[in-house]
């Protein structure tokens, strides 16, 4: 099973997912931000976007594939992924290995996520960089928020401004009411 946690940057999903972890021990955590940064060491991304490139798209659903498969364990992920084609492209691979997935979205408005992705540091010991990352993000906003209506029609959408552990127990009530023995 894979539980893919979405939402616009500064949603919370991997604060999320940091909350499900204890509860859910035998859960593996895959971030594909960890493949983009891979294949931008290898290749040029043109776009900026590393979700823009083919083999990340592939790349993320056969590593996600293979962790369920190899180790017969859930799987969290959480990853912004709005661009419909994709998302049908990943979730399409994810169906085609008969991998049941929980989609999960964190609604948040648009002033809570910028005062979340102005308070973070992404590089402490590179002010110009970090705030190249922060304008980065929020210019990702808009097409975070637009893209919810062109989300999967099994999307659970989740009120991203309550409590790590609100959502979490919100998560776990989903998935163990449509798998018997897991958390």
């Amino acid at each position: 099973m894979i539980v893919w946690v979405n939402g616009a940057f500064g949603s919370g999903k991997t604060t999320l997912v940091d909350a499900l972890r204890p509860r859910w021990p035998e859960a593996l955590v895959y971030d594909p931000e960890l493949v983009g940064y891979v294949l931008r060491e290898i290749v040029e991304v043109p776009t900026g976007d590393f979700q823009d490139l083919r083999l990340w798209r592939r790349q993320v659903g056969d590593l996600a594939v293979s962790l369920v498969e190899e180790y017969r364990r859930p799987v969290l992920v959480p990853m912004t992924l709005v661009d419909p084609r994709y998302l049908a492209e990943i979730f399409g691979m994810l169906k085609s290995a008969g991998i049941d997935t929980h989609h999960f979205f964190l609604n948040v408005p648009r002033e809570v996520l910028e005062k979340r992705i102005d308070g973070r540091s992404f590089t402490p010991d590179n002010p110009e960089q970090d705030e190249k990352v922060r304008r980065w993000c929020r210019e990702r906003i808009e097409p975070c928020t637009t893209a919810v209506g062109t989300l999967p029609g099994d999307t659970v959408f989740l009120d991203g401004e309550l409590s790590p552990q609100e959502l979490a127990d919100q998560v776990l009530a989903r998935v163990t009411t449509k798998t018997p023995g897991h958390p």
